[in-house]
């Protein structure tokens, strides 16, 4: 079990470290100094595959150099000297990708992805590549190239997935916030497991996640979205602006700090999962308490509540994975690299080649309908509230162990509410509530409509308005 210590002064918070910064309080180079060292003492997470201290602290001491020859903080980019670092299934140049993967060449990337390019562009500074499973299809994050990243909170459990490493490095202190991609609920999965605020933001955004456009090769709708992972609703705000389209930036910040004044929205909560046809998808008790606490909470916040009778697909498990899966026919691999992929990859890729073009479109079809439906069906209230995880975060190799469709189907059933959201294009966000008994996270999930996305924030801050702010296992 992971032991928790608050953070010191100012590496407490991302704005209070930002605000400390252009204050002249705490140099760019002490901030990366400061979280290097968080990273060196704690190798036994698993949350960094690679460390790039000499081009972060050059990155810090040019931030330093700008802060020095600026006299108006205005000029300055907006989160100059920030540390954060990015997911290994994403391209930062001069940065080694490996993808989570054995079966291709790890690269050194020459070029920025631009979500990347566009978080340097806001002045941040880098520090490495965070652990993620191969290719990032999995919720978990373990693969064959570097050790699992583990949960703080419990070591001997998983942090999630994708965005597995980022979370585990948020809320042990490594980093004071992340960005993350979420495709089937990457980034409120680790972020439920860690004790976060995880936004998923709406399709679109994010400009840097729809530069080839809003549908797959096949047609279907993309379902990868980039968002932050803070410890709190005014962290995550601070990092969304800075990735937001420029017509927004500043109003993630601005719904958390005048979160005292939303009321009166209308709230339907549903326990009910797309994925219940398919399989037995079974509540914790500690799930359905925050759930229920949750629901008291808003209540009490002056919002409307009330029970929805929510229906969904009974195909949905069926076409969501053969859309899921889709993409990796599209990988050339020769017989030796595919010897190389986990096994659920490579039963995955093995299934998604057997599919001819017509059947891919099929499922991409079916997906449009799916998002269509969802979104008039949420849509006839402001915001919909579903528990987060359906238990808690699974041991380190636990869904290894398992043959592959069993190892998918654990993963469907612990994370039974967050990959319906992708496929919507709308905003959801993970907001932890509780702890269990063994001192382990427990959240729920909020999905808002088009455009929602600082009131999403906004309702984070509510609902945590009293709760210890900061934890960080250590």
């Amino acid at each position: 079990m992971g032991t928790l210590a608050s953070s010191p002064e100012p590496f407490s918070s991302a704005v209070g470290l930002r605000d400390a910064m252009r204050a002249g309080e705490v140099s760019a180079v002490a901030a990366a100094e400061h979280f290097l060292e968080r990273i060196a003492d704690r190798a036994d997470l698993g949350a960094f595959v690679t460390v790039t201290a000499d081009a972060a602290l050059e990155a810090a001491s040019a931030a330093d150099a700008r802060f020095a020859a600026t006299t108006d903080s205005q000029d300055l980019p907006p989160l100059l000297g920030l540390p954060i670092a990015h997911k290994d299934i994403v391209d930062v140049a001069g940065a080694l990708t490996t993808g989570g993967s054995a079966a291709q060449p790890h690269r050194l990337a020459a070029t920025d992805h631009p979500v990347v390019a566009g978080l340097k562009a806001a002045g941040t500074v880098s520090l490495g590549k965070t652990q993620v499973p191969e290719f990032g299809l999995n919720c978990y994050s373990e693969n064959l190239v570097a050790a699992p990243s583990r949960n703080p909170f419990d070591l001997t459990r998983t942090s999630g997935g994708s965005s597995g490493g980022s979370a585990a490095a948020v809320a042990a202190g490594l980093l004071p916030v992340a960005p993350g991609s979420d495709g089937g609920g990457s980034i409120r999965i680790p972020a439920l497991a860690c004790g976060l605020v995880g936004l998923k933001p709406g399709l679109g955004a994010v400009p840097g996640d729809v530069t080839t456009g809003y549908e797959d090769s096949f047609g279907g709708p993309v379902l990868t979205v980039s968002g932050p992972i803070a410890h709190s609703a005014a962290d995550a705000a601070l990092l969304m602006d800075a990735m937001a389209e420029p017509k927004r930036r500043g109003d993630h910040a601005a719904a958390v700090r005048r979160a005292d004044t939303l009321r009166g929205l209308t709230v339907a909560t549903s326990t009910v999962s797309p994925f219940e046809s398919a399989m037995d998808i079974e509540l914790s008790p500690d799930a359905l308490g925050a759930f229920a606490a949750a629901s008291e909470r808003l209540t009490a916040l002056g919002h409307q509540v009330d029970t929805a009778e929510f229906r969904y697909d009974p195909e949905y498990f069926d076409f969501f994975t053969e859309g899921w899966i889709s993409g990796l026919s599209l990988m050339e691999l020769d017989a030796t690299q595919v010897e190389l992929l986990t096994p659920l990859t490579r039963e995955m890729r093995g299934r998604a080649l057997a599919r001819s073009l017509p059947q891919h479109r099929e499922s991409a079809a079916r997906l449009r309908g799916f998002a269509r439906e969802v979104r008039a069906l949420w849509g006839q209230t402001d915001v919909v509230l579903t528990p987060g995880l359906a238990m808690a975060p699974p041991l380190i190799g636990e869904f290894l162990g398992l043959a592959p469709a069993d190892d998918y189907r654990l993963q469907c059933q612990w994370t039974p509410f967050t990959s319906m959201v992708n496929v919507s294009g709308l905003p959801a966000i993970a907001v932890p509530i509780t702890h269990d008994a063994a001192g382990l996270p427990v959240g729920v999930q909020l999905i808002g409509r088009q455009g929602s996305e600082p009131q999403l924030l906004a309702l984070a801050a509510q609902l945590m308005q009293d709760r210890e702010q900061r934890p960080a296992a250590g």
